[in-house]
């Protein structure tokens, strides 16, 4: 039986990103994310989705014992059980209500 696909972003998800972004350097991994994806990848297929460089996230994931629980390094938002992302709202047919979400929004980390 085929895996589900969950899309999850690097920055401020797997990693400690601050809002503070450089191009070539990629913040450590976030306490527990090793774990998290580990457990996840039992019964989901999981993708890194992220606009960064994939050679820099390829080394990211290597050094940070991920190899073996990270499927695919993508841009490219395909279909998928779930994405999780810190920088997403999730849209609920309402959208007066996604507009005072947008409005509010603030990033976990701030």
């Amino acid at each position: 039986m085929r895996k589900k696909i969950i899309l999850i972003d690097l920055d401020g998800v797997l990693n400690t990103y601050n809002g503070t972004f450089n191009e070539n350097i990629i913040p450590p991994i976030k306490r527990g994310a090793l774990d998290f994806v580990k457990q996840l990848s039992t019964n989901y297929t999981v993708k890194i989705f992220t606009t960064r460089n994939k050679h820099l996230v390829t080394e990211w994931v290597n050094k940070n014992n991920l190899k073996g629980y990270i499927s695919d390094i993508t841009n490219v938002k395909e279909p998928c059980f779930l994405l999780i992302d810190d920088r997403c709202i999730n849209f609920n047919g309402n959208y007066k209500e996604l507009e005072r979400q947008i409005d509010e929004f603030k990033v976990w980390y701030k």
